[in-house]
């Protein structure tokens, strides 16, 4: 091990100490995190810039770390679950119901068009109602057990629908599991997603599951494989694109989008607004009231979009113009319209405004609570404020932090 004192270490250094202290190969660290042995490597070396925020917080909980300053080294106690986020009550429920393999099972097996109804019943919860993860906390597991049957129990063009159906159960599984401390479900229901639409051999719905694993893609920085994928769910799409239902352009439109956020993320400013502008001329052409369900790709989100695509760029001033360019109210979708407040708060963050950011996390937390419970960005950002409150706002700054379970 480096004889160098542990203070003065730098944090490639530390993650190599600390991998070597839990007993892990780079491989096996790297296969935790989404990552190759090379790329470990060069993280320990120095040959890569310091890892962004949840990537770390992805480092600390492969190697088993309670501190986060055990890596960052900034002399304070930064407990991982700060960041992370606390495991939702019901996370072991969906858990059990999305790991379970049955091979075979008895009764009758649900009608795909009452899973249908269940599922759509299911998205109205998830877009209107502020705790919407305690809400789907309840209603997926069941879900995902009669949908997971019907698709292996009928048969013909039954199995066929009950594929599809199965698919958007997984998708709306994704939105349940995403930033819980069981990274691995998120890979499992994208996957499965884009697996069951394969085999139902719809272009919409592969593209629906192409939609949730290219954010995966992206969150782990494999960033040329999630703008391939997308790249070719959209050409999938295109022989329809004229003549198919409005939800084939929402779809598409989203996964503009997301290639869009992807060069965003990693700096490169021409490709991002490139692709947003394709986005932007699909949501032109569905019209204002439109919105796809499970992206919430519509006019107002694209927008929405553009506000983030400044902060990944690093222009604040670009952000904050764009998020001045229409109410967020005009998003329906009380946990998208919270995302969007946290993007905003960080487009504030990065000029220093701590009041202005104060303000819009305390209105996302408003909308709805469980969006910012559960997002890094926010909860960072918090910390930050806890610990240099701005002029007069110390209580309320408390008050917050206690409310998103930031308790001192």
């Amino acid at each position: 091990m480096d004889s160098q004192p542990y203070s003065e270490l730098p944090i490639g250094k530390r993650v190599q100490r600390e991998r070597q202290r839990a007993g892990l190969t780079r491989p096996v660290l790297g296969g935790l995190v989404g990552k190759s042995a090379e790329w470990v490597k060069a993280v320990e070396t120095g040959r890569l810039q310091v890892p962004r925020l949840p990537m770390l917080l992805r480092i600390a909980e492969a190697l088993g770390l309670d501190d986060l300053a055990t890596l960052t080294g900034n002399g304070h106690a930064v407990p991982v679950q700060l960041f992370a986020g606390e495991r939702h009550s019901a996370l072991a429920d969906v858990q059990a119901a999305l790991t379970e393999y049955r091979l075979s099972s008895t009764g009758v097996p649900p009608k795909p068009a009452h899973l249908t109804i269940r599922l759509q019943r299911a998205w109205q919860v998830r877009h209107s109602s502020p705790d919407h993860r305690t809400q789907l906390g309840a209603i997926l597991p069941g879900l995902i057990r009669d949908a997971q049957f019907s698709a292996r129990a009928l048969r013909g063009d039954e199995r066929r629908e009950a594929r599809r159906v199965l698919a958007a159960v997984y998708q709306l599984a994704d939105f349940y599991v995403a930033y819980q401390p069981a990274p691995e479900l998120v890979w499992l229901v994208a996957d499965r997603a884009l697996t069951e639409g394969q085999e139902a051999d719809d272009p919409y719905v592969i593209a629906g599951g192409t939609w949730a694993m290219v954010q995966a893609l992206r969150d782990a920085g494999r960033w040329e494989e999630a703008i391939a994928l997308a790249s070719d769910a959209i050409d999938q799409l295109r022989p329809y694109f004229d003549q198919g239902p409005a939800d084939w352009r929402g779809i598409t439109g989203a996964l503009y989008a997301e290639i869009a956020y992807v060069h965003a993320r990693r700096g490169r400013h021409g490709d991002a607004w490139s692709n947003w502008e394709k986005a932007d001329q699909i949501a032109r052409r569905l019209g204002p009231n439109y919105r796809h369900v499970q992206s919430s790709f519509s006019p107002a989100v694209l927008k929405a979009h553009a506000t983030t695509l400044g902060v990944e760029l690093r222009r604040s001033g670009e952000a904050l113009r764009q998020a001045d360019s229409f109410d967020p109210v005009e998003i329906p979708s009380l946990a998208r319209r919270s995302r969007h407040l946290i993007e905003v708060a960080r487009g504030h963050f990065q000029q220093g405004d701590r009041a202005a950011t104060w303000a819009l996390l305390n209105q996302s937390e408003q909308t709805a609570n469980e969006t910012i419970r559960y997002n890094g960005f926010a909860r960072e950002m918090l910390l930050e404020l806890r610990n240099q409150p701005p002029t007069g706002l110390r209580n309320d700054v408390h008050d917050l932090c206690q409310r998103v379970g930031l308790a001192a």
